[in-house]
């Protein structure tokens, strides 16, 4: 199932030991491009995250948030008390440099970085059985977002391709039309030139030879081949945005050289129809994962 390469995820949760939420939104991007928020005491976890995003994301810039907080979970603070004293030491000569008198408090101690450090005492396969499960559960309802306004997307490309099977049909009719037209041209002017003296293998040989340049004969199966690639792989490919991008292209192509080689006014109004339906359903596949 196509999904679209915007979505969002808000999800809050408890467990017996965490209470948290996490947030998970995705934009348009050529490449996966992950960015992972997590709380100092939980920064052990981003490769498991990271893990997990990369196998349900294929492409896109996807954002993940997560704030937590501890419930009973118990914590150890450590105090560096050689660079505690260092620290006064410090303080005391430079009171005494500027003539200050007042006594070092503990305040002025706790006020400089690494004074005291925490770490909560917790088993850390325990904590990630007990993340895993609301991760998990995000990126499903995250998927879910996409899937929903991928569908949306789809049904828009599908009406596109209607447009451009119903301009194909119109064009394929005008194939013969074309052609006989040639023939008629190169005929008449043999006859202005040669007059009753007219060689009709001469005529054939010009023919053909305009027919060559001028037919959009191929163009046309080609154009009808690429559009039931184009169905065949928006129905069962995984993350199919570069393959129906890479179709658009060819698709766009052929039309292109059949309005090169019209020689037929409704051909030239159709081409501009199916041009029109192509850069819709590029625009829909922009955001297609």
């Amino acid at each position: 199932m196509a999904r679209s390469m915007t979505g969002f995820s808000h999800h809050d949760f408890v467990t017996t030991d965490i209470q948290g939420s996490i947030d998970l939104k995705s934009y348009n991007n050529r490449y996966l491009d992950l960015s992972v928020s997590l709380p100092s005491w939980l920064t052990k976890f981003e490769p498991r995250v990271r893990e997990l995003l990369s196998a349900a994301i294929s492409h896109g810039k996807a954002e993940f948030w997560l704030r937590a907080r501890s419930l009973g979970i118990p914590v150890r603070a450590a105090a560096d008390i050689s660079a505690a004293a260092s620290v006064a030491t410090a303080l005391r000569e430079i009171a005494r440099a500027a003539g200050i008198s007042e006594e070092i408090s503990l305040a002025n101690l706790l006020a400089v970085e690494g004074m005291l450090s925490f770490e909560r005492e917790v088993d850390e396969e325990s904590l990630w059985a007990l993340l895993e499960p609301e991760i998990v559960k995000t990126i499903f309802d995250f998927n879910n977002s996409r899937e929903i306004e991928g569908s949306a997307m789809v049904a828009d490309i599908k009406a596109g391709l209607t447009r451009i099977e119903a301009g194909l049909g119109q064009i394929s009719r005008y194939v013969p039309e074309i052609e006989e037209n040639l023939r008629r041209v190169v005929r008449e002017r043999f006859l202005e030139v040669m007059g009753v003296a007219t060689d009709d293998t001469r005529i054939l040989a010009e023919v053909a030879s305009l027919l060559l340049k001028y037919t959009i004969n191929e163009e046309v199966v080609r154009l009808a081949a690429h559009v039931a690639s184009f169905h065949a792989t928006l129905a069962g490919t995984q993350s199919p945005g570069k393959k129906l991008d890479f179709l658009c292209q060819e698709m766009n192509r052929e039309v292109n050289t059949i309005g090169s080689k019209s020689m037929l006014l409704p051909v030239s109004e159709t081409v501009i129809e199916l041009k029109d339906a192509l850069e819709n359903i590029r625009e829909q596949l922009r955001n297609i994962e």
